[in-house]
């Protein structure tokens, strides 16, 4: 009878090993399949990134360039890259340009790895001062240029905005 009970143990402790084996698989194989949600989560953020930077450079060229960015107006106190829409949807893109639109330079989007829109940006003209000038005392002549930029990934909710100040040549 001894013999009988050892056997129906065995059957028991197989069935618990083959449940734990399962879960360890499971969860291991979840673990993989969150890491590779998050390898794509940021090569998407690297393709928005790379593609805001681009059109850093973009307004930063046409400026020098000469060419003349949308005017803008806030009308609410805030600076305008604190109130227009840099995607284009709500304004219609009247306060923001195209990455390229002044210097003609082109982009690829939609496909594999690519952005899914060329990059937005904004152009406001602020006056420089020299360090250690007053600014109250008179006016400067000199501009410097705040460029705020939106860039995309490959997947639309996937968006990086990045800002800088730029003084062109005297």
């Amino acid at each position: 009878m001894a013999h009988r009970r050892q056997q129906g143990m065995t059957l028991m402790m197989a069935l618990v090993m083959t449940i734990a084996v399962l879960v360890i698989g499971f969860s291991a194989a979840e673990l993989a399949w969150q890491g590779e949600k998050a390898a794509r989560a940021q090569r998407d953020r690297h393709v928005a990134f790379q593609a805001a930077e681009a059109a850093l450079d973009d307004a930063e060229k046409g400026v020098e360039a000469g060419a003349t960015a949308p005017a803008c107006t806030a009308g609410s106190g805030k600076p305008a890259w604190q109130v227009v829409d840099l995607s284009g949807v709500e304004d219609g893109g009247a306060c923001s340009a195209t990455y390229g639109s002044a210097t003609g330079a082109a982009m690829e989007t939609g496909q594999g790895f690519l952005p899914f829109a060329r990059p937005r940006y904004l152009v406001e003209r602020l006056e420089c001062h020299a360090p250690g000038e007053d600014a109250a005392a008179a006016p400067s002549t000199r501009y410097c240029y705040r460029v705020t930029v939106i860039g995309f990934g490959a997947q639309p909710a996937t968006q990086v905005v990045l800002q800088s100040v730029y003084r062109p040549a005297d």
